[in-house]
């Protein structure tokens, strides 16, 4: 059975179409309107906010061939932005009308004990009995959102799933042939194929079996603490892409690039292992000709043909001019590694140079990297990756910035100190504190902080609880702690002494000093959630 995909050119729906073929069936893009109506089967995933949706399928004149195949009831299966789709209009994009399927309107979570958007792994609750998810047996799921279906305008005829973020939400809605999920099922690890793969059997001959609601459901499901593998790649001196690690971010041992392994491989080997996201930070490239990096696009490519939870990619999202004199935009930039694999960009150095524009005239241009992409990708697509060292100071008058008193006295017996962020990989310090800096980002549209320490990096002594928890009273945006990360207790001691969204580590695991199931099984044991 021929697969089709709409394809509306925007976001990552590589994982998608590679998770097709995993699971052993062809696909093929919509070329045309009427491609959408004749279909044996149409996947529609939708990646970006709801206006872009909306708007490029109206500009492709698609909005009448969806819903005319919705109302033949030719199997059809949404993604994410695709079920907000169903509903009549969405608080993300006002003004901007849905396909109307399902009354009622999207709006945007509010529950001010919950990050913001909704990044991980949570549960559903099966509200009717479903072939679509044969053998489900309350897994975690991926869900990335900042919007959500209210479950009070879904009637029973289309209610299939509710899970539970500060109130309960639609996760899932089916009626005959129709269904779509809130969640990303390529994204979702082996529960997510296997539902995914429910889809595309039905109706080749397959047997599957109506699951019942099981009896032993939640009555409120969790997210869970994402555990997150880190590759650090750079080319070494001999021209080939690696692994690599450094010690308070330099990489070098003994005249030589530390070299811990080859990208493509870790990442899959951590996959296998249970690792709930991978994080791509390219840590030279980028820095001429972005687009040009050919090597480090077809790490993401290969990536995502094996590896099927989010990836990330940090390094160079900015606007450059080549050799040519060709201009390409940040957005030119991102949209290039969405469409090679990548479900999210982290932004380092650029962030705070953005920062400092905005600090400087309190206004948003809309020029910046964060917004560009935020724009039209959504929050959740760009992570704000933080760079910041400790400044000690005697007392708080000594800086305009802000400051805390530390269990951590400085060199000269200092109790107060404040966090410099930096650019250049660490290399040059700004006149930021970390305060302003996450603070602006989100204003601006950034939608998570991985939040590094300069002073813990390669220490193994551990998170630093104190930044973590500065950052997290300041941003209702998720948090991931990195740095310091030495053994998996220190992973119990982040998510006990902090309320981080995840936490990440490199270098244990790259040397394979700690598995992420044994860091797993450690914060398993003192009841916090992981998938």
């Amino acid at each position: 059975m021929q697969i089709t995909l709409l394809d509306y050119g925007a976001g990552n729906v590589r994982s998608v179409r590679n998770a097709i073929r995993k699971l052993g069936y062809t696909v093929q893009d919509v070329q045309s309107p009427e491609d959408i109506v004749t279909a044996e089967k149409l996947i529609f995933p939708g990646v970006g906010s709801f206006g872009l949706v909306m708007t490029r399928l109206q500009e492709r004149g698609y909005i009448e061939p969806l819903k005319k195949r919705i109302s033949e009831n030719k199997p059809f299966l949404g993604i994410c932005v695709a079920l907000q789709a169903l509903y009549e209009g969405s608080e993300e994009s006002p003004g901007i009308s849905g396909l109307g399927i399902i009354p009622g309107q999207v709006v945007r979570f509010s529950d001010k004990a919950y990050s913001v958007p909704q990044i991980g792994w949570n549960g559903i609750k099966l509200q009717k009995d479903s072939a679509l998810l044969n053998g489900y047996k309350n897994e975690k799921l991926y869900f990335v959102h900042s919007y959500h279906a209210k479950v009070e305008n879904t009637g029973p005829e289309w209610l299939l799933a509710v899970t539970d973020y500060g109130r309960e939400f639609v996760s899932a809605v089916e009626r005959g042939n129709i269904s779509a999920f809130q969640f990303h099922p390529e994204k979702s690890g082996a529960a997510g194929l296997k539902i995914l793969g429910n889809f595309l059997a039905q109706g080749t001959g397959i047997p599957l079996i109506f699951t019942q609601k099981p009896a032993n459901q939640p009555e409120e499901t969790k997210i869970a603490k994402r555990i997150i593998a880190c590759l650090d790649v750079r080319s070494n001196d001999h021209g080939d892409l690696v692994v690599t690690k450094g010690d308070q971010y330099d990489v070098r041992h003994e005249g030589e690039v530390r070299n811990l392994g080859k990208p493509v491989e870790l990442a899959r080997r951590y996959y296998e292992e249970g690792a709930d996201e991978i994080t791509f930070l390219n840590i030279t490239g980028f820095r001429d000709y972005p687009l040009q990096d050919q090597p480090m696009l077809e790490v993401l490519e290969r990536t995502s043909e094996n590896v099927f939870v989010p990836l990330t990619i940090g390094g160079g999202i900015r606007e450059f001019t080549d050799a040519a004199g060709k201009t390409s935009t940040s957005l030119d930039v991102a949209s290039a590694y969405f469409r090679s694999g990548a479900d999210k960009v982290s932004i380092g150095s650029d962030a705070v140079y953005a920062v400092e524009d905005y600090l400087r005239t309190g206004e948003k241009t809309g020029k910046s990297a964060i917004e560009q992409i935020s724009v039209v990708y959504g929050a959740q697509a760009v992570v704000i990756s933080v760079d910041p060292r400790r400044v000690y100071v005697h007392s708080p008058k000594e800086t305009v910035h802000a400051t805390i008193a530390t269990a951590s006295p400085g060199p000269g017996g200092e109790q107060y100190c404040w966090y410099q962020c930096t650019v250049k990989g660490g290399r040059e310090g700004r006149d930021v504190d970390v305060v302003q800096l996450v603070k602006s980002c989100e204003t601006l549209g950034a939608g998570e902080i991985l939040l590094n320490c300069i002073d813990r990096d390669g220490t193994n002594s551990g998170f630093d609880l104190e930044l973590i928890n500065l950052v997290k009273q300041s941003v209702s945006i998720p948090v991931i702690a990195s740095s310091g990360a030495g053994r998996a207790s220190h992973f119990v001691d982040v998510f006990q002494g902090t309320s981080t969204d995840a936490a990440l580590a490199a270098g244990i695991f790259h040397r394979k000093e700690v598995t992420i199931s044994e860091v797993k099984d450690a914060v398993s044991a003192v009841g916090i959630v992981t998938r």
